[in-house]
């Protein structure tokens, strides 16, 4: 009997001691943090903003901005897989309606009170912004100034652009695409018109309208040249903007191939059918080039952007009309 006891009570001191191990081993394992908290742990320590150097000095911005306003950059923004808060929008101008984004609008003449009410976390200007208007700008939200040395270099704002947001990668995979749309572009055209030369002309509308010649190296078009491989029309050459023909200067074009958009509107506008009559008068019609049918006619949201989408749904426009 006293042995039965004996072993019983050996037996329950055995369970006690290895309920207690069990306990204090599920305690240890309950004080090791998940992988879960240990990321949300890592990622609250984390800085939340960042300070930079923009063309103004230094701004303090958020390492990952949710909420992004990209003032006339909101091309650059939807090849970075990202949707902008507002989009640019001009009453003379209109919008870039090639984007399709189905945002709220921001009239750069207007109030900023469209601005203030989409509550962004950044706002990214370009050199459209003096001093004047950042300040203002920079009291909706931070805001970054892009350098003035990217104005004609698209891959070098969209690099920026990705960098200030903290997705440098998206940029890796945007300027893939592009690069291969450019090169495949570029020995189309090679083989369907070799060195025939291009101008490119502006339909300006309005009270006055006129025709401009732009140049080789304009921010909207110097790409059909510098990266397209096309070659400018003589009087193109070395022309960093644009210059008005005069009346004499239209018959002595001599380009092999017009390219021609309008610089407000649509072809269709009722308020551009006063300048389309440039485009029916003997003078026009003398061109050599519009003799032989060889002017192609562009819609001009991406024709007066230099921006990465822009450029490749140009390059579609230039296969369309010269790859038969």
């Amino acid at each position: 009997m006293v042995r039965t006891v004996r072993n019983a009570g050996l037996v329950w001191m055995a369970l006690l001691l290895i309920m207690m191990l069990v306990l204090t081993a599920c305690a240890e394992k309950a004080a090791e943090p998940t992988a879960t908290e240990q990321k949300a742990s890592t990622e609250s320590a984390a800085p939340k903003t960042k300070v930079v150097k923009d063309a103004y000095g230094d701004v303090e911005i958020p390492v990952k901005p949710q909420r992004v306003a990209a003032i006339y950059q909101e091309d650059f923004l939807t090849a970075l897989g990202v949707t902008p808060v507002v989009q640019w929008y001009h009453p003379a101008w209109g919008k870039q309606d090639y984007l399709g984004l189905d945002v709220p609008l921001f009239d750069i003449t207007g109030s900023i009170e469209a601005l203030l009410a989409a509550n962004p976390d950044i706002i990214i200007v370009d050199g459209y912004a003096d001093p004047k208007k950042y300040e203002e700008f920079s009291k909706v939200a931070p805001t970054y100034k892009l350098p003035d040395e990217l104005r004609n270099d698209t891959i070098g704002r969209l690099k920026k652009i990705a960098e200030v947001l903290g997705v440098p990668e998206k940029a890796d995979e945007a300027i893939q695409k592009y690069n291969a749309k450019i090169a495949d572009t570029k020995a189309k055209l090679e083989k369907a018109i070799g060195n025939e030369t291009v101008a490119v002309i502006r339909l300006n509308v309005g009270n006055k309208p006129n025709l401009a010649l732009f140049g080789d190296g304009n921010v909207y078009t110097g790409m059909l040249y510098k990266e397209l491989g096309l070659t400018p029309y003589s009087a193109a050459k070395n022309q960093e903007t644009h210059v008005v023909l005069s009346e004499e200067a239209i018959p002595a074009i001599d380009a092999d191939h017009i390219i021609v958009f309008p610089s407000n509107g649509t072809w269709t506008s009722e308020e551009n059918k006063d300048a389309l009559k440039i485009l029916e008068s003997p003078i026009w019609k003398s061109v050599p080039a519009v003799k032989k049918g060889h002017v192609y006619p562009m819609e001009r949201t991406h024709w007066q952007s230099g921006a990465i989408l822009a450029n490749m749904k140009k390059a579609d426009d230039l296969v369309k009309a010269f790859v038969k």
